[in-house]
């Protein structure tokens, strides 16, 4: 759930070239995400075979699992490559066919491939994005579960500063510390959008990986950061009551789950089949697999996936 916007796409697809092959040795214990399946669909090849990469953060990884079970209940020949890395790397494996099938988030794909756009709005990013996508690439229907950047505080903060809005950080943004992913140190939707939209430059800032967000909740708890950039389907924004600040100047926009594909590798049977994923795929649903997956339960994505295409009437 993140987007680009400083460089030239071509220049950081160019990188992530380069950072594919560093992830080789430095991803999921020092497998390479691109050379190996981590799921076993009968092994074919040919054109009605197709793999479904994901990003590095354990929500995409369900849903990788979710689109391949999905394919596979309808005769297409589906493997995963999870934990790919960051959207620089995945698409550019879409490119290059290492990958024919990724969970996306609508707002930041179009911010990474427009990074002139403003559209913050959920059906109109939705419009803009087929014209933005990179020849050979697709996108299909989106569901309305969204996954979002979202600006929190613990209740101690909120009541000491009086704080229930972005906006209301402005006074004493210089006094906090906020944590984040990297990117949102660059990202518009980060702290230059913070600074134009809302005129908070915070005191300091503390960057974690996308796939950290425990580390920079911790930090969170701990006080040893004030504001803290999480993701909206996070349990732990409930255990934890955290206030999520409102946004009224529309700094995030819209994130609505869709599948990005190589086009001319998926049929029509394969279409419909994440479609149809789409048309039932709940916000609700993405925080009660992420719960359990990361929560006390600790289920394997593989067996939430699973777990939800059935209750969805999708598999057996």
């Amino acid at each position: 759930m993140n987007k680009i916007s400083m460089p030239t796409r071509r220049a950081i697809l160019g990188a992530a070239a380069g950072l594919s092959v560093a992830l080789a040795v430095t991803a999921c214990g020092g497998g390479d995400p691109l050379g190996t399946s981590s799921s076993a669909a009968a092994g074919g090849s040919g054109s009605g075979s197709v793999v479904v990469g994901s990003a590095n953060f354990p929500e995409n990884a369900i849903l990788a699992e979710i689109y391949a079970g999905a394919l596979n209940a309808a005769g297409v020949n589906a493997t995963t490559k999870l934990n790919i890395g960051a959207r620089e790397v995945y698409l550019k494996a879409l490119e290059d066919g290492s990958i024919d099938v990724v969970p996306e988030y609508t707002g930041n794909l179009l911010g990474y491939l427009d990074a002139s756009n403003t559209i913050v709005d959920g059906p109109g990013i939705v419009a803009a994005l087929p014209a933005k996508m990179p020849t050979g690439l697709s996108v299909l229907d989106a569901a309305t579960a969204e996954d979002k950047d979202a600006i929190v505080v613990t209740p101690e903060i909120a009541a000491k500063y009086k704080l229930t809005s972005i906006a209301d950080l402005a006074p004493v943004c210089g006094e906090l510390t906020l944590a984040a992913p990297s990117e949102f140190q660059t990202r518009p939707y980060g702290l230059p959008g913070l600074k134009k939209l809302y005129n908070c430059v915070p005191k300091d800032f503390k960057a974690f990986s996308a796939s950290s967000e425990a580390l920079n909740l911790k930090a969170l708890l701990n006080n040893e950061v004030q504001v803290a950039d999480i993701f909206t389907t996070s349990p732990e924004i409930t255990a934890n009551k955290l206030v999520v600040l409102e946004d009224p100047k529309g700094l995030i926009g819209a994130q609505q789950v869709l599948p990005i594909i190589k086009t001319d590798k998926l049929n029509e049977a394969g279409t419909t089949a994440l479609n149809n994923v789409s048309k039932q795929l709940t916000t609700d649903d993405l925080i009660a697999l992420r719960t359990q997956v990361e929560g006390d339960q600790k289920m394997d994505p593989k067996a939430a996936a699973a777990a939800w295409l059935k209750d969805k009437g999708i598999t057996k």
